[in-house]
């Protein structure tokens, strides 16, 4: 991750229609039940969350797609949150697509979603045009191994000075359209350390003001945290239009303006309010997948099973903690 920078706050004016508008989808939700994204997501009754791996978590000692698979079957996962970097390594060494569905299937496991990094949402017109059509490839891979949906952050705009939001949500609902054609769906990633899309508001406005009926937002505790959103805003959100959260937590020190993706620990671990987040995500309507997704180097060097499943573990513990 880029190292961290100035937080990048939207208007009084863009803050005030962007909370005023997510109210709004609160309370009224904006998908039918037979259109709930999170159809393919949604855990067994008995659980109020599904739990996923994102294979940052492991990717120390286990470097390729087929290792990341078998650790998180192994580990008892339910989904999983391959890179599209990894994805495409297979490719690139002869693997065929349909057959790492097929493993991924036989062991049990979802594809929750993927990690990619196309530049969708930049002013520069050329690289953008080229980042929504590389946007399309991951998307077509994707769908290929039994995926419905991809990370979309704002990649190319975390240094750069501060974008329209309107602009933003016009690119953001092109690629929508993109992914509606393609049958995967992007989800808005808000990214703490960045100088756009930073923070929970401006991000839940360009999600809002896209104009699509499967915009979604893809939150983190950690990026939440390092760009100054107040975990009290998630009650604003219709969790029911949310797919997955990413699962983390984060110590005291380094402070919020020096830490950095690095420091990120297991669910528990840390000073993260994770019972009232995850309240406030139960009372939302959000029943989607939990993704623990941590970039630890101390992990990194340890039994990547190992990890895999302390890591499973403390999120149902702060589960069980917080809403049973």
């Amino acid at each position: 991750m880029s190292p961290p920078l100035e937080v990048n706050r939207p208007s009084r004016r863009q803050w005030l229609a962007g909370v005023g508008a997510g109210a709004t989808l609160a309370a009224a939700g904006s998908l039918t039940a037979a259109e709930s994204p999170q159809a393919e997501t949604r855990p067994a009754a008995a659980a109020p969350f599904g739990y996923c791996l994102n294979t940052s978590t492991v990717r120390g000692r286990a470097k390729t797609i087929l290792e990341q698979i078998d650790v998180a079957a192994k580990a008892g996962y339910d989904g999983i949150e391959p890179w599209i970097r990894d994805l495409t390594a297979y490719v690139q060494q002869g693997g065929k697509p349909a057959e790492l569905r097929k493993r991924i299937a036989d062991a049990g496991l979802k594809v929750v979603g993927a990690i990619g990094f196309a530049p969708w949402i930049v002013d520069d017109e050329l690289v953008r045009v080229e980042g929504l059509a590389s946007a399309r490839r991951d998307m077509e891979l994707v769908r290929e191994i039994g995926g419905t949906r991809m990370a979309a952050p704002p990649v190319g705009a975390t240094k750069e000075p501060a974008l329209d939001l309107q602009a933003a949500a016009q690119r953001y609902g092109a690629l929508l359209k993109v992914g509606e054609s393609e049958g995967v769906t992007p989800l808005l990633e808000v990214w703490g350390f960045s100088r756009n899309l930073s923070r929970l508001g401006e991000s839940a406005y360009v999600a809002i003001e896209s104009g699509h009926p499967r915009a979604s937002l893809l939150l983190d505790v950690y990026h939440l945290y390092k760009g100054g959103s107040d975990f009290s805003g998630l009650r604003l959100l219709n969790g029911s239009a949310m797919h997955l959260f990413h699962m983390n937590d984060y110590p005291a020190d380094p402070p919020r303006e020096e830490i950095n993706d690095a420091a990120r620990v297991f669910p528990g671990r840390g000073v993260a309010p994770l019972t009232e987040i995850l309240r406030t995500l139960r009372d939302t309507g959000f029943s989607g997948m939990l993704s623990l997704e941590l970039f630890n180097r101390e992990y990194w060097e340890r039994d990547p099973q190992q990890v895999a499943r302390e890591g499973l573990e403390s999120m149902r513990a702060s589960v069980a903690k917080a809403v049973g």
